[in-house]
């Protein structure tokens, strides 16, 4: 049981430091050639970064998304403090369920923003440019945000 508490902390420090990292790095969008990189903040241009601009209607969804994978780095820091909390403080016997929830908030942010980044973002970009790393590990913390949530749902103290 202490291993598998030890993994599922593991695995979730893992996804917030996986989160803060993709929300950060400028490569949601990268040119053919490697040097032209498109993030939720910024487009960078070999080694020249401008602030990321789009026309009015579609703005306002790159706004969304910042938003949402922000929110989503929040409840997955707040749902990682509540499990070392509740591990210290949670009768035995008990489920993690405040934790496993607010992961899954976590979760839902993720959806929310990949998918408003997938539906309206890339078609900005020419045939040259492709997904980067950054989108890749927004699935990725998806994945494991709810597949630790729904553990954490699951677990019971011991």
């Amino acid at each position: 049981m202490l291993v598998l508490l030890a993994g599922i902390f593991v695995i979730h420090t893992a996804t917030v430091i996986m989160l803060f990292v993709c929300t950060i790095a400028n490569a949601w969008m990268v040119g053919q050639k490697g040097n032209l990189t498109s993030g939720l903040w910024q487009a960078c241009n070999g080694s020249s970064c401008t602030d990321e601009v789009f026309p009015a209607d579609d703005a306002s969804a790159l706004k969304a998304v910042q938003a949402f994978m922000i929110l989503a780095i929040i409840f997955s820091f707040i749902s990682l403090v509540m499990f070392v909390v509740q591990l210290f403080t949670m009768e035995k016997g008990k489920r993690f369920y405040l934790t496993g929830l607010i992961l899954l908030v976590c979760w839902i942010c993720i959806l929310i923003a990949v998918s408003i980044y997938t539906n309206r973002v890339p078609k900005h970009f020419s045939n040259q440019y492709h997904h980067g790393y950054s989108f890749i590990l927004a699935w990725i913390c998806f994945c494991f945000s709810f597949i630790i949530g729904i553990l954490y749902l699951v677990l019971r103290k011991k």
